[in-house]
C-alpha cells in the first residue's frame, strides 16, 4: 500500500504542470509561514505592551532563536533536500534513513543548545546586546525558549521532510494549530486582567516570561502534531531508530547539504546580534524599532519563503527524475509569481509604515526610527524573489557550494559590513538602510549563478 501511494505521489511530482503543482504546495506552506510569523508577531505586540524594555528584550533574544533555527533548517534543509531527490530517483527506503537520521539528530542538538543556554544564558545575553535595563526581561524570556530547543529543531526537519514529499498540507495543519494556540493564549499568559467582547478574564499574568511559555507550549503541539503523522504511517518515509544511518558519509551529506540554511541563520543571529550593538548606540528606543521592523519584514518576506518552499520539492523531484525542462518552468514560474506578491505587499507597507509601527509601540522615537527603516526595507522587498528563489533552486538540485555562498550574502558578507560602516558614515540613518543596501547587492550577485546554472542544465533524460 505504501509503495502504492509513494508511485502515486511520484507520477503527481513529475507530470502534473508546474505552476499548479507549486501553487498547490506553496499555498499551504504560505499558511504555515503566516500563521507561524503571526504568532511571533504576536509576542511582539503583546510584549510591547510591557514597555520599551520588554520589546528590545524580544529583539535581543532572536540571535538566540535564529541559533536554534539554524540547527534546525540545516538538518531539515540538508534531509528535506535528499528526500526529495531520493524520491524523484524512487529510492525511498534511501529516503526513510535520511529522514530518521535528521530527525534524531536534531533531538539531540537541541539538548545540546537547552543547556548550554540555560548555564551561560546570562553572559550569552550580556554579549549579544542586554543592557541592564533590557537583561532581566531577556534573562525572563529566553528561559523557556532555551527548554523548547529540541523540538523547535526536530519540528524544522519533520516539516522539511513533509514538505519534501509533496505533503504540505500536513505540516500546514501541524503548524497554524500551533500558531493560532500562541496567538489565543499569549495575552492569557502575559497579563493579569483581559478584555474581550466587554467581558474582563483574568489571566496568569506572568509578563514576558509567559510569552515565553506559550512559545514554548505551542513548540511542543507544533512538534506533536507533525510526529503523529509519521506514526500514523501519513508520510511515504517513516522514522525510526532503526533507520539511523550507521555510515557517516550519509551523515555527512544531510549536513553539507543543510549547509547554505546553517549559514543563512547563523549568519543572520551574527547580523542580529551585530545589528541589536549598533542600534544600542543609538538608545533603547532604536532596539525596540528595529526588532518590530525585523518582525514585520519577517512576516512580509514569508509569503516569498512559502512559494519558495513550494518549488523546491517540485525542482528537486524534477531533478532527481531528469526532467530538466520542468525545473527551469518551475524557477521562471517561482520569480514572476513571487516579484508580482511582493511588490504588491512592499507598496502597502510602504504606504502604512507610520501606522503599522504604531500599532506594535505608541512610543514617538520607536515609531520614527521604525517607519524609515521599514520603508527602506520593503523598497526593496520584490528582489527577494530572485534572492529567495536562485538560492532555493541551487539548494534543491544539489549545488552546495553555490547555495551556500547565496544563503551568506543577504545577511551575512553585505549585511555586517553594512551595519558596521555605514552607520559610522551616517549614524542612525546607516542602521535603517543597511538591510535594504544588503538587499540590492544580493540580488546583482545571485544573477550571475542564475545564468550559469541554466546555460549547464542538460537536457531531459541526460546526467546532469
Amino acid at each position: 500500500m505504501q509503495n502504492q501511494n509513494a508511485d502515486v505521489q511520484y507520477n503527481k511530482m513529475v507530470n502534473t504542470p508546474v505552476w499548479k503543482l507549486i501553487i498547490t504546495l506553496a499555498i499551504p506552506t504560505i499558511i504555515s509561514m503566516l500563521v507561524t510569523s503571526i504568532y511571533n508577531m504576536a509576542d511582539t505586540f503583546f510584549v510591547s505592551q510591557l514597555g520599551t524594555e520588554a520589546s528590545a528584550a524580544v529583539g535581543i533574544v532572536f540571535p538566540v532563536m535564529s541559533i536554534i533555527q539554524a540547527c534546525g533548517f540545516t538538518l531539515g534543509m540538508g534531509s528535506g533536500s535528499l528526500v526529495s531527490i531520493r524520491l524523484g530517483q524512487k529510492r525511498n527506503e534511501e529516503a526513510s534513513v535520511i529522514t530518521s537520521t535528521a530527525f534524531f539528530a536534531a533531538i539531540g542538538v537541541g539538548v545540546l543548545v537547552t543547556c548550554f543556554g540555560i548555564i551561560f544564558a546570562q553572559g550569552l545575553l550580556s554579549f549579544i546586546g542586554a543592557s541592564e535595563s533590557v537583561l532581566p526581561y531577556a534573562k525572563d524570556y529566553a528561559a523557556y525558549i532555551f527548554w523548547g530547543a529540541p523540538f523547535m529543531c526536530a519540528s524544522f526537519v519533520l516539516n522539511n521532510n513533509l514538505r519534501s514529499e509533496g505533503k504540505a498540507f500536513f505540516s500546514m495543519i501541524a503548524l497554524t494549530t500551533g500558531g493560532i494556540l500562541n496567538l489565543v493564549l499569549d495575552p492569557f499568559f502575559i497579563f493579569h486582567d483581559i478584555q474581550i467582547f466587554g467581558l474582563h478574564i483574568r489571566g496568569l499574568g506572568m509578563g514576558i516570561s509567559g510569552a515565553a511559555l506559550c512559545t514554548l507550549i505551542t513548540q511542543f503541539a507544533s512538534f506533536w502534531l507533525l510526529f503523529s503523522f509519521y506514526l500514523r504511517r501519513k508520510a511515504i518515509c517513516h522514522i525510526s531508530i532503526k533507520n539511523i544511518t550507521k555510515d557517516t558519509r550519509l551523515f555527512g551529506k544531510i549536513v553539507t547539504t543543510g549547509l547554505p540554511s546553517l549559514a543563512r541563520q547563523g549568519l543572520a543571529s551574527i547580523a542580529s546580534i551585530m545589528l541589536n550593538k549598533s542600534a544600542g548606540l543609538f538608545g533603547v528606543s532604536a532596539i525596540a524599532a528595529m526588532a518590530i521592523v525585523g518582525k514585520i519584514i519577517m512576516f512580509v518576506a514569508s509569503m516569498m519563503i512559502g512559494i519558495g518552499q513550494g518549488f523546491s520539492p517540485v525542482s528537486g523531484y524534477n531533478y532527481g527524475a531528469k526532467r530538466y525542462d520542468r525545473v527551469k518552468k518551475a524557477y521562471f514560474f517561482l520569480v514572476v509569481s513571487g516579484a508580482s506578491v511582493m511588490a504588491v505587499l512592499a507598496i502597502l507597507v510602504f504606504v502604512f509604515a507610520p501606522q503599522i509601527i504604531q500599532a506594535f509601540r505608541d512610543d514617538p522615537e520607536v515609531i520614527e526610527v521604525g517607519k524609515v527603516a521599514l520603508r527602506w526595507q520593503a523598497a526593496f522587498l520584490p528582489l527577494h524573489a530572485i534572492i529567495v528563489g536562485t538560492n532555493m533552486l541551487m539548494q534543491s538540485t544539489h549545488h552546495i557550494t553555490q547555495a551556500t555562498f547565496l544563503s551568506m550574502n543577504r545577511q551575512g558578507i553585505y549585511f555586517i559590513p553594512a551595519i558596521v560602516i555605514l552607520p559610522y558614515l551616517f549614524g542612525l540613518f546607516g542602521v535603517e538602510i543597511s538591510q535594504a543596501v544588503a538587499d540590492l547587492l544580493s540580488t546583482f550577485t545571485a544573477i550571475p549563478y542564475l545564468i550559469w546554472f541554466f546555460r549547464k542544465l542538460p537536457k531531459n533524460g541526460e546526467t546532469a
